[in-house]
């Protein structure tokens, strides 16, 4: 179904981008393969694969022999061609056949989820296409995968969505499991315990996967648990997110650990707490199609700046899809290493995090992470929010 699904979304795109043809060109793919194929194969391949769908809404599917049964049994393509000797030849043909004005290929400076063709894979195709006198025709095929990977079709929000509720069931189970004393480590095995019962994978590597943060001092962000202990009076937050049918799920809770006279948060405490929830509100109020991941991050940046804390080291939120960090647009500040990310237009069905973070001095880190799709007015919540602080008495 996923794999109908994008094939024909590939189609009308091609007709939006003014493109004739686009290839995605692997070989065992198992080790070095395009982040944009499990949207066209079910299954990894071995030998020199081509895979062409064109404007006209034709397709045809170039593979190895062994493979050609796997492909065909998708049912997203009109034809598979299966050979033996190599993929000169039979693609050759075709093209010479199909004559297209403009090739795209998966090359891109700028966005990593666009640039699947390895060096060596694109020499091979200019050098095949030159041997027909099409090499001048290449063009970079990244607004269409882009637009592919971000406009997320009925299944995938689907699998989301069931990644998000297992996420916050066991976020739930997890809540009655810590109490001082225990160590981020025996948090994250809890958790991964969980995981296993269901029968899911993780979003993201295992090492990394929960990231449990207990108290001031702590490594902030991407790092593994350790035998730190959960203390009253501080903070605990942690990462987390699973894998459902390939899609993934990626959120952050925050918890406060009550000291023993206590019977809610101090007021340091809830001021950080609270700066993030109005955040994330104001950013997603902020969301539109066609809108710029800049300035909906330059909203939640200036409601933690004005309640005077430190900005966040880090974009406001990122796309996620098959992976936890997926897409091209980002909703970031103007930094070098977010290149043109942040300057992309906001579309329909795309899927954001809302991750702003700020330190309450002592305590820990306060930080919340949601999900949200882009409708076409606005934003709505994936995750159901939170709005308070988890209390561990």
């Amino acid at each position: 179904m996923l794999i109908q699904e994008k094939v024909a979304q590939a189609k009308a795109l091609l007709k939006e981008f003014n493109m004739d043809c686009w290839i995605t060109f692997v070989r065992e793919s198992q080790i070095n393969g395009d982040p944009v194929l499990p949207f066209l194969t079910p299954a990894d391949l071995t030998w020199h694969s081509a895979f062409i769908v064109n404007r006209d809404g034709s397709t045809r599917a170039i593979v190895g022999l062994y493979d050609q049964k796997t492909v065909e049994e998708s049912g997203a393509w009109d034809e598979v061609i299966g050979f033996v000797e190599g993929i000169g030849h039979p693609f050759k043909q075709y093209m010479k056949q199909l004559n297209p004005e403009t090739i795209a290929l998966n090359y891109s400076v700028g966005s990593e989820i666009c640039d699947g063709i390895t060096h060596g894979m694109y020499q091979t195709m200019f050098d095949l296409l030159k041997e027909i006198g099409m090499e001048s025709r290449i063009i970079s095929a990244e607004p269409l995968v882009s637009a592919l990977r971000e406009r997320k079709s009925p299944s995938e929000l689907k699998a989301i969505r069931e990644a998000i509720r297992h996420t916050e069931e066991i976020f739930d189970l997890v809540t009655a499991y810590i109490k001082p004393g225990r160590t981020e480590k025996q948090i994250a095995a809890f958790m991964k315990k969980q995981v296993k019962k269901r029968g899911l994978q993780l979003a993201w590597e295992p090492m990394v996967c929960p990231a449990v943060f207990t108290g001031p001092e702590t490594a902030g962000a991407h790092y593994n648990p350790t035998e730190k202990k959960v203390r009253r009076g501080h903070i605990l937050n942690m990462d987390f997110g699973v894998r459902v049918n390939g899609y993934c799920s990626d959120m952050q809770r925050t918890f406060y650990i009550l000291e023993k006279n206590e019977t809610e948060a101090p007021a340091d405490v809830q001021k950080g707490f609270d700066t993030i929830v109005t955040a994330i509100e104001e950013s997603r109020q902020a969301m539109f199609p066609g809108g710029e991941g800049i300035a909906i991050d330059a909203v939640a940046r200036e409601v933690v700046l004005k309640n005077g804390y430190e900005e966040f080291p880090h974009a406001l939120g990122h796309q996620v899809g098959r992976f936890s960090h997926d897409g091209t647009a980002i909703l970031g500040p103007a930094w070098e290493k977010y290149a043109e990310k942040p300057f992309r237009k906001l579309e329909k069905n795309m899927v954001f995090t809302l991750e702003p973070r700020l330190t309450v001095e002592g305590r820990g880190t306060a930080t919340i992470e949601e999900m949200v799709i882009v409708t076409e007015e606005g934003a709505e919540f994936l995750s159901h929010p939170q709005t308070e602080l988890i209390y561990i008495s």
